[in-house]
């Protein structure tokens, strides 16, 4: 872990206690007490910090996430806005693979539907027509989410501060053009052990997962960072979280795109076969 420089800024000790929860294995408590629970430009300074500092240790930007896409969860957290989060080369897993559980705080599982860009979203109007024409192709794709804030108590701000509740992420297969499948129409069944434990539909997504890569697109834009041919986009979830713990399987089935699954396993000792 890098330091964030001393001080009694408030941004910079959120940083400094997500940082060090991330390191010592402890979930810690929200950040609110700090930035407050609804401030964007607190809570995204917070993720810039924790970005540099990733950056400084070497570590290689991808892509993004996109949250709170789910009406509901918008709700329960008293906000009317998705949030992003940063992808790093390292948060990727191989598709089958396998997590050491050990390794995270509290991961959850999640569906989703990612998108992989051909072209830069950095000019013109960004309107429907320029995302959909961005898109080189479509992948299923799970996102296990962690959350460094003890027992999953966040706000808007604590998410958004903490990188958005990210920890890695699992692509599947085929790659699909948009000519020859339609985000919206998707459905989507998570199992565990073969056993259904979540399902949902593309209009969960903000209505539509390009919907959702659209308000990222302008977002990231308007902070000066825009999205950029090659980089992977996770579009939001399809259905709700599972907890995830040493022994589990995961597979996600995509209608119309595919599948993709991992494993968890207890320790980086275990060997790590599925």
């Amino acid at each position: 872990m890098n330091e964030i420089p001393p001080g009694n800024d408030a941004v910079a000790q959120a940083a400094r206690r997500l940082l060090r929860a991330a390191a010592d294995h402890v979930p810690c408590p929200p950040v609110r007490d700090l930035i407050g629970s609804d401030d964007v430009k607190a809570a995204y300074a917070v993720q810039a910090l924790l970005t540099a500092d990733r950056l400084e240790a070497g570590g290689r930007v991808i892509g993004r996430k996109i949250g709170l896409t789910s009406p509901a969860v918008q709700r329960q957290l008293g906000v009317d806005q998705p949030d992003f989060g940063v992808l790093f080369a390292d948060m990727s897993v191989e598709d089958g693979g396998s997590v050491p559980v050990g390794d995270l705080l509290q991961p959850k599982v999640e569906a989703e539907i990612a998108f992989v860009l051909g072209a830069d979203l950095a000019d013109g109007p960004l309107d429907d027509a320029q995302i959909r024409a961005a898109v080189a192709h479509a992948v299923p794709a799970l996102e296990i989410v962690d959350s460094r804030i003890s027992g999953w108590d966040i706000t808007f701000g604590d998410t958004v501060a903490d990188n958005g509740s990210s920890a890695l992420y699992v692509l599947g297969a085929p790659a699909r053009p948009l000519a020859g499948f339609e985000p919206v129409e998707a459905t989507m069944t998570l199992k565990r052990h073969g056993e259904t434990v979540s399902s949902g539909d593309g209009a969960a997504c903000l209505g539509d997962p390009l919907t959702a890569l659209g308000w990222l697109a302008r977002t990231a834009r308007d902070v000066g960072d825009p999205l950029r041919a090659g980089q992977v986009v996770l579009s939001g979830a399809l259905g709700p979280m599972v907890p995830a713990a040493a022994g589990d399987v995961f597979t996600a089935d995509i209608g119309g795109l595919g599948s993709v699954s991992v494993r968890f396993h207890a320790s980086s000792h275990e060997g790590a076969s599925v």
